[in-house]
């Protein structure tokens, strides 16, 4: 009993040596949000104040971050969408056709650096005349998400045993049908993770946006600029505004927790 005890309480440690790291920033920023600018530049810091609600009014009533925030709402929906319409047929047909030099492509794509498609699209899209557009944020935020759907479903589909569809096309189902009918409820919780995953990324962007947006298609990570200056920087507003631009993400991975789990750990497995 006393062995279990103490092994209890070493858990306990080390799992708070884990967690404090991880959940420090996002408390700081958090408290930070309610201070006001003497308070957060105070030393030492101050855990005990007075809360404050002049920064998220400067963030949703002086600089319209509700317009900003269905920029982004926007991008990444339609973004995610079109990439699961594209990914999920391209991961099944990866998958079960075993086509490695696609999937190779796919990766190597996922693996270059966003800035390297920068250029290419700024160019495109301005002779095209689709800057500060819809269209240009969302092309180019499928660039990130379309891959990612493909690498989370491909294993995924792979796990399915064959013998399913192949049931299903002799009870009469062609192989598309199969796939819609059969494959696509089995594989959920893949397509969950695919889907909250992309949708992570595709808010949290910062490059893409910084280019190819101005005024009207504004999203949240590029507003944050608002309140930097040459003069100072408004402290108080930023950690507002970072609350903001998290707590959607931070609402999504917590009520679809269980099934990015099993979507990760069922498609890392085969059979």
């Amino acid at each position: 009993m006393k062995e279990k005890r103490i092994t209890t309480i070493l858990y306990g440690i080390v799992l708070a040596l884990i967690i404090i790291p991880i959940l420090f920033p996002f408390i700081w920023m958090l408290m930070s949000s309610f201070k006001t600018q003497v308070d957060i530049i105070s030393w030492p810091p101050k855990f005990i104040f007075k809360p404050v609600m002049q920064n998220y009014n400067r963030v949703f009533v002086e600089q319209n971050f509700l317009q900003y925030m269905q920029n982004s709402l926007i991008v990444s929906t339609v973004s995610v969408f079109f990439s699961l319409l594209l990914g999920l047929p391209a991961a099944y047909s990866i998958a079960r056709y075993k086509q490695k030099k696609l999937s190779i492509f796919i990766l190597v794509a996922r693996l270059m650096p966003g800035i390297s498609f920068l250029m290419p699209w700024y160019i495109v899209f301005s002779r095209l005349r689709l800057m500060d557009s819809y269209i240009a944020l969302i092309l180019s935020h499928m660039l990130i998400a379309l891959p990612l759907v493909v690498w989370v479903m491909s294993p995924y589909f792979d796990s399915v045993p064959r013998e399913l569809e192949e049931a299903a096309m002799v009870d009469g189902l062609t192989q598309q049908s199969a796939f819609l009918k059969i494959l696509l409820p089995l594989s959920g919780p893949g397509v969950v993770t695919a889907t909250t995953l992309s949708f992570i990324f595709s808010w949290n962007n910062f490059m893409f946006s910084q280019v190819l947006s101005q005024q009207k298609t504004r999203t949240l990570p590029i507003a944050v600029y608002n309140f930097l200056s040459y003069v100072e920087v408004d402290w108080g507003a930023v950690m507002a505004a970072a609350v903001t631009i998290m707590a959607p993400a931070i609402i999504l991975t917590m009520f679809f927790q269980k099934y990015v789990v099993k979507g990760l750990t069922m498609g890392a497995v085969k059979g």
